[in-house]
């Protein structure tokens, strides 16, 4: 559990949507102060947490505890959320058989798959590389549609 003297930070990817959403949810179910949310994507940032690179960071958020422990994706949401002692119990379920493995691959999931689930905050040509992670080669970006009267249907296999 994250000590009461400092805030811990969570790293949530600032360039998308989903991320952007939990992380705000998060600070509000986390004990008031007990967690500060941070973009990666802003400049300097990732400066300050030696040893966390961009492409950890697109992996999982990233939860910092003030004394330097690291808690990546749905086990950083649980230790957030552990912070208030009434979630304690549910949010520590997390680490019963089964539980934990079921959480983590729904989690993965969702991080693979963030920026077709609702979009990037960002709307300008992808310059840094991310988008080529969530949108391969030959698809293209869900939050720029080249369709003029705006009721697009997706065929079967093409991209959100």
């Amino acid at each position: 559990m994250i000590p009461a003297s400092k805030a811990a930070v969570v790293l949530y990817d600032g360039h998308c949507k989903f991320c952007t959403r939990g992380a705000r949810k998060l600070v509000a179910l986390a004990r008031p102060g007990a967690i500060e949310a941070v973009s990666f994507q802003d400049p300097g940032v990732l400066e300050q947490f030696p040893g966390l690179t961009h492409e950890a960071c697109m992996q999982a958020m990233v939860l910092v505890t003030p004394d330097g422990q690291l808690y990546r994706g749905f086990e950083a949401a649980v230790q957030a959320v552990a912070t208030r002692p009434m979630l304690r119990l549910p949010a520590f379920a997390y680490y019963l058989p089964g539980i934990r493995q079921v959480c983590d691959r729904l989690y993965a999931w969702i991080a693979a798959n963030r920026y077709r689930i609702l979009g990037k905050t960002v709307t300008d040509e992808c310059t840094d590389g991310t988008c080529a992670l969530h949108f391969p080669q030959g698809t293209r970006n869900p939050t720029k549609r080249d369709d003029t009267d705006g009721n697009h249907q997706p065929n079967q296999g093409e991209p959100l």
